[in-house]
């Protein structure tokens, strides 16, 4: 176990996030190319036990499966008026404004591993590994944004053991607990006026945990409803922050940005979902699904340092979420099956508050996927789903000066053109 949970942690990439948030909903390969519709209902396979723990009565015997996801996020900014930040006091020299930056978004990878097995005819156990958070966008250190955001950054790694009990012929009910640990970095440049620029990190870590439950009930012999529910998780991070100073700063600024520990609260959110699973005939399955997630107690990002000052605090002020997906797949032959889905995805992020951090908005999934058979006890996945973004739009002012801070960060405005492309594969193997 121990070089199973080292070998995720070193597969774990942060990414850009493809779901609302930071939220990463791209947990197999076999869900990808239904843009994840059915989630809760359709328990293809040992997957099922992150979207629907009670999934794994559909499952017979011991089952393992490996899925990565090559990601590929854009985000390029387009400015449209920003202000530079000041040197003097009188606000009359500004610093360099910066070039417009490069594309925010890198290629990265996310990984997932799940095991099944029967404990009886009616109890199944399982385990998952993955990553249910991640976020990672970067610029360098000359972009025009760089004293409201350079590096923002946060992974987790879920360990998530669950049993399920099949109480009939038609209900099924799961329930899982999530050990997760989280670990954020944030970085970005500080205006030290005439003296120049430095730039300050902020790190912090810590385990949280969390439940997940679930239910399927067999309406008829070929369509089944899946509800499922995963719990929030209260990360309490403990860090420290790291300043880094122009030389020859006077004495005074050196006081007023001492290196130290640090703390922050990270709530990640509770998701409801209802997915519906029905197998029309020997050829068709058609899957839908509609997941909210309660983004709405993200209100502030707020860093304290140990004996409880404020070293920074962001506005949120984040909305609830609404997933709507809906998919089929297709049974070619006996060993091909092909998969289409549709997506559409709610943003968590206020147009008012977005900031460099995190410039999401709407998008709209189109995903493909095909299924071959390679042995009666093996069988691979391969998905796509490229993502279309809403242009997301960022005025993050931050102008005003105070005798206390008088070097302002300036005035971040323009826009971002964003778009994701996600390739996905998976082994599946019963034993």
């Amino acid at each position: 176990m121990k070089k199973l949970l080292l070998s995720f942690a070193m597969l774990s990439s942060p990414i850009a996030s493809q779901a609302a948030g930071f939220a990463l909903i791209e947990q197999s390969a076999s869900g990808m190319g239904n843009a994840f519709a059915g989630g809760a209902a359709a328990a293809e396979d040992a997957s099922t036990i992150f979207f629907n723990p009670a999934g794994m009565t559909y499952i017979q015997g011991t089952q393992i499966v490996g899925a990565i996801h090559l990601i590929k996020p854009n985000a390029e900014f387009n400015d449209q008026g920003s202000i530079p930040a000041n040197i003097n006091f009188a606000q009359t020299a500004f610093r360099p404004i910066g070039s417009e930056g490069p594309n925010a978004g890198d290629l990265a990878f996310v990984p997932n591993f799940y095991y099944k097995r029967d404990l009886t005819d009616t109890i199944k156990f399982g385990l998952g590994l993955n990553a249910p958070f991640g976020l990672k966008t970067e610029y360098d250190d000359k972009w025009i944004g760089r004293f409201q955001a350079d590096k923002s950054e946060v992974k987790t790694i879920n360990i998530n053991p669950s049993i399920a009990f099949k109480l009939n012929d038609q209900l099924s009910l799961g329930l899982g607990v999530s050990v997760m640990r989280a670990e954020a970095t944030l970085t970005r440049a500080v205006n030290f006026g005439p003296f120049g620029e430095g730039s300050v990190k902020v790190k912090g870590d810590d385990w949280g945990f969390g439940v997940n439950l679930g239910a399927i009930y067999q309406v008829t012999a070929d369509t089944r409803i899946g509800v499922a529910y995963r719990s929030k998780v209260e990360q309490h991070l403990d860090g420290n922050v790291k300043f880094s100073r122009p030389i020859g700063l006077p004495g005074p600024l050196v006081a007023a940005t001492p290196n130290g520990g640090v703390k922050a609260d990270l709530t990640l959110p509770e998701n409801f979902s209802v997915s519906a699973f029905s197998h029309v005939n020997d050829k068709w399955d058609l899957m839908g699904d509609v997941t909210w997630t309660r983004w709405s107690q993200f209100k502030e990002l707020a860093v304290y340092r140990d004996g409880g000052k404020l070293l920074t605090n962001t506005i949120e002020n984040w909305e609830n979420t609404l997933r709507y997906s809906i998919g089929a797949s297709y049974q070619y032959n006996d060993t091909l099956k092909l998969r289409a889905g549709l997506a559409f995805d709610e943003e968590a992020i206020n147009d008012k508050f977005r900031t460099a951090r995190i410039p999401g908005n709407d998008r709209k999934w189109l995903s493909l996927g095909v299924s071959y058979q390679l042995t009666p006890a093996s069988k691979f996945d391969l998905g796509y789903s490229h993502l279309f973004i809403n242009d997301a739009k960022v005025d993050d002012n931050q102008t005003a000066v105070s005798p206390t801070a008088p070097f302002n960060s300036g005035r971040l405005r323009g826009s971002f053109d964003g778009s994701v492309d996600i390739l996905s594969a998976q082994y599946t193997h019963n034993f």
